[in-house]
């Protein structure tokens, strides 16, 4: 049997289904009127900003009025369109004080033609069109500013790492919107700190909203500090919120802190110049060295230390201490030691090091400056000490040569080529530039020894009187020969030096018969004795070819004499130059032949030879006058 109340309701069914359909089938029942808006739009301080509103119908009258939704709920019109037929009729009630004011397009939008942070709100668009009903939807406003270039002020004191948790920096994000967020970083990395106080290390955040509705954000970071901090690279960073979910970021300056922490290690050395194995030169200026790991700089103290006594040698904040031109007497045990307080107990706070000082005295020898021996004498040693620290080498060499390693230099026999510079040099290996040298000459004493560059050999009589030949001779010994030569030659002879002891002198002649005879002789000669070499020239032609020259010379005087007689002729006959005229036009004397006649004597001719046979009477002068 089924319940009372099952069969009521099955009864009202059809009842609820007829009164839908009469409703339905009613001509003035519409279907409910929507607006369309913008849920959220984002846009960036200063743009232009449209917030449209659509009705999903357009009834042929209609109000849209745009409302701003104040924070305590309450509504305040902004703005009003009315549509009355094909024309929108649009008031702008209360601008608010907003610079530029709201306006309203043809559309009916709401326009915003600078957006400001205060226009940051819920905006409602309300449409009422009679019996078509009303509708309204509601469009957030979200404005964004990006914020200035991130400051940050770090501390410019000094943190210790003895203290808790110190002020590190103030980093500032001024004038944006929303808020940003500040991060800090060390050498890069994100440092992860909390914002309640603790004794290692927390953050403060600070938000001040601008007379412009911008926010200025501040965080202040606190660390303790660590000695791995002296080095290390502090930045902080703003980051901010754009349109469509987008981000930016804006990075501070990096800075580095001023760290002081206790001195844990100090190290001593010497600088340079200075060898691997810690000798330095005598004479020159030595830098020591000294470095402790505290910070800031602990203050030096430099000594020498004697017989277990501390002599203070200097104390400065740079840790360097100049010995100047060091000498044998300086070496010994230096120190160094930090004065640093805060150091732990168990932390050594001095060094010590060993300084060597080299030195090399110059070497003296067995001999002297000079060593006189006699030629072919017996054998001789010459030795060479001097005072050095450490032990040096010693080398023997002569004319750059080296000859012997060691102290002793062992001669003999003896030759002139045995004479010259020896020199002894002593170096310390261990120590550059460190050497000395000391020489002595080897004098050998000995009669001359001569050398003559002999004539190139000819054949019997291929000398000829007036050839011209040189001569040279060279000697050597000690005491220095001396050079003399038979002759004078064209030149006077000069001796030079031509290495090994050699001297040499050359003479310059023209061979002559008696030379053929005699030769030339040159003579070395110095107190131990003298030698003599002559130079031959056997037999000597004459000068056969001169002598053809001298009678041709004679020759050519002759006949250049008889050429000045005849033109001397030959002028006076031009002075008697009509008498010859007279004469050719005339008969010719009786006696004479006509001139011009073949195989007859010419006039001139005969009266030469005949001494004026045609008149006796006639004087020199008038046998020359008749002349043609």
């Amino acid at each position: 049997m089924e319940p009372p109340d099952a069969r009521a309701g099955l009864r009202r069914a059809p009842r609820l289904l007829w009164l839908v359909l009469l409703l339905a089938a009613q001509p003035g029942v519409r279907a409910e009127m929507h607006v369309s808006v913008p849920p959220l739009v984002e846009v960036m301080r200063g743009e232009r900003v449209t917030l449209s509103c659509t009705p999903s119908k357009k009834p042929d009258h209609f109000v849209l009025e745009w409302f701003l939704m104040e924070r305590s709920g309450v509504r305040r019109r902004l703005a009003s369109a009315e549509q009355q037929g094909s024309e929108l009729h649009r008031v702008v009630h209360e601008p608010q004080g907003r610079s530029p004011p709201y306006q309203l397009d043809p559309q009916g939008s709401l326009v915003l033609a600078e957006a400001q942070v205060a226009d940051e709100r819920d905006y409602l668009c309300v449409v009422t069109a009679g019996a078509a009903g009303t509708a309204e939807a509601t469009s957030r406003l979200r404005v964004f500013a990006q914020p200035e270039a991130t400051e940050v002020l770090p501390n410019g004191g000094t943190l210790s790492v003895m203290d808790s948790a110190s002020q590190v920096a103030t980093c500032s994000s001024r004038n944006g919107n929303p808020a940003p967020q500040i991060t800090w970083y060390r050498n890069g990395r994100l440092l992860e700190v909390p914002v309640e106080m603790n004794e290692e290390g927390y953050m403060t955040i600070r938000t001040v909203r601008e007379a412009s509705g911008l926010l200025s954000l501040s965080s202040t970071l606190y660390l303790r500090v660590r000695k791995a901090d002296r080095n290390a690279s502090f930045h902080c960073a703003a980051q901010y919120s754009l349109p469509g979910d987008r981000h930016g970021r804006l990075d501070s300056p990096a800075f580095n802190l001023t760290v002081h922490y206790p001195t844990e290690h100090v190290r001593l050395w010497l600088g340079s110049p200075s060898t691997s194995e810690g000798w330095v030169r005598e004479g020159d200026s030595v830098q020591l060295l000294c470095e402790g790991d505290g910070s800031p700089n602990p203050e030096y103290m430099f000594f020498h230390l004697q017989d277990t006594q501390e002599n203070v040698l200097s104390t400065n904040l740079e840790g360097k201490l100049t010995l100047e031109r060091v000498n044998r007497n300086q070496s010994g045990t230096y120190g160094c030691r930090v004065e640093d307080f805060d150091a732990a107990e168990d932390v050594l706070l001095s060094q010590t090091l060993r300084l060597k000082v080299a030195y090399l005295d110059p070497p003296e020898l067995s001999t002297g400056k000079e060593l006189s021996v006699f030629l072919n004498s017996s054998r001789t040693a010459v030795t060479c000490s001097t005072q050095a620290q450490p032990t040096p080498a010693l080398r023997w060499t002569k004319d750059s040569v080296p000859l012997e390693d060691g102290p002793t230099l062992s001669l003999g026999p003896f030759t002139f080529d045995s004479a010259g510079t020896y020199v002894c040099e002593a170096s310390v290996p261990s120590v550059p530039l460190l050497s000395r040298t000391q020489s002595f000459k080897l004098l050998v004493q000995g009669s001359p020894e001569l050398r003559a560059k002999e004539l190139e050999p000819k054949a019997e009589g291929s000398w000829t009187e007036g050839d011209q030949v040189e001569l040279i001779c060279s000697t050597r010994g000690y005491p220095e020969p001396k050079l003399t030569w038979s002759l004078q030659g064209d030149q006077p002879a000069e001796q030079a030096h031509s290495g090994q002891g050699w001297t040499s002198s050359s003479l310059t002649l023209r061979v002559t018969s008696a030379l053929g005879r005699e030769g030339v002789s040159c003579e070395a000669t110095n107190s131990h004795g003298r030698l003599r070499h002559v130079f031959h020239f056997g037999k000597v032609a004459p000068q056969t070819a001169q002598a053809g020259v001298a009678v041709m010379a004679v020759a050519i005087s002759v006949g250049l004499l008889l050429l000045v007689v005849a033109a001397f002729y030959c002028m006076r006959r031009k002075g008697r130059s009509a008498c010859c005229r007279r004469r050719e036009k005339g008969t010719p004397p009786p006696g004479e032949p006509e001139l011009g006649r073949p195989g007859s004597e010419r006039p001139e001719h005969t009266g030469l030879l005949s001494g004026g046979a045609g008149g006796g009477a006639r004087s020199s002068s008038g046998a020359f006058r008749d002349e043609c």
